[in-house]
């Protein structure tokens, strides 16, 4: 399974240092009070009782910090949608599943707190490192999924693997995406089931 680094790249100073952790702990608190939009990292500063240059050290920027607390937001939902697929055996039980996690997973997580969700709209919007990798893994785990159904019969194999997992992931993307996600909350009981049964039956061999 491919994680998500400790620490993005636009970090700066020590991998491992406190203080890191310290000013990214104080900036979620912050920007679930104040929004991440409406944020300087000079309120950060001033939250802390840190100087903005000192910030600075660990941090290139704002969007650095909300990478990284975006990170772990993703890093969470990823966990529970692998976990959910774990449970399954076979490769059709395992799509299901998926489906279902990632539109659970996602809805807890991005609309739980309205202030942090700005993060995940910015990271969706502007194409921020941490949301092009978890999306990058969210296909590869599709496209295992469906290797191995081809693998036990259980899925066609004349549609080249690239254009199935693209058409799929397509179909999952509106739930995965936290712009598109705002857009679907009327369907999201049903959702999970509908959308995996169609997937299941134009995978059928």
């Amino acid at each position: 399974m491919s994680q998500i680094p400790p620490h993005p790249a636009s970090t700066r100073g020590p991998a491992d240092h406190d203080v890191r952790d310290q000013i990214v702990a104080a900036a979620t608190e912050h920007f679930s009070r104040y929004g991440y939009t409406k944020t300087t990292v000079s309120d950060l500063a001033k939250a802390i009782g840190f100087s903005k240059a000192y910030i600075y050290k660990f941090f290139e920027s704002k969007q650095a910090i909300g990478e990284m607390i975006c990170a772990g937001c993703l890093s969470q939902i990823e966990a529970e949608v692998r976990a959910a697929v774990d449970t399954a055996d076979q490769p059709p039980e395992k799509l299901r599943r998926m489906f279902k996690a990632i539109v659970e997973a996602s809805l807890r997580l991005f609309f739980q707190d309205r202030k942090l969700y700005e993060i995940a709209s910015s990271a969706a919007t502007e194409g921020w490192q941490a949301a092009r990798e978890y999306e990058e893994r969210i296909r590869k785990l599709l496209q295992d999924i469906l290797q191995e159904g081809r693998q036990s019969g259980d899925f066609e194999r004349k549609t080249p693997l690239d254009e199935v997992v693209m058409a799929i992931y397509l179909i999952m993307r509106p739930y995965l995406n936290p712009l598109l996600l705002q857009h679907s909350f009327g369907h999201t009981d049903e959702a999970p089931a509908l959308l995996s049964a169609l997937a299941l039956r134009s995978l059928s061999p």
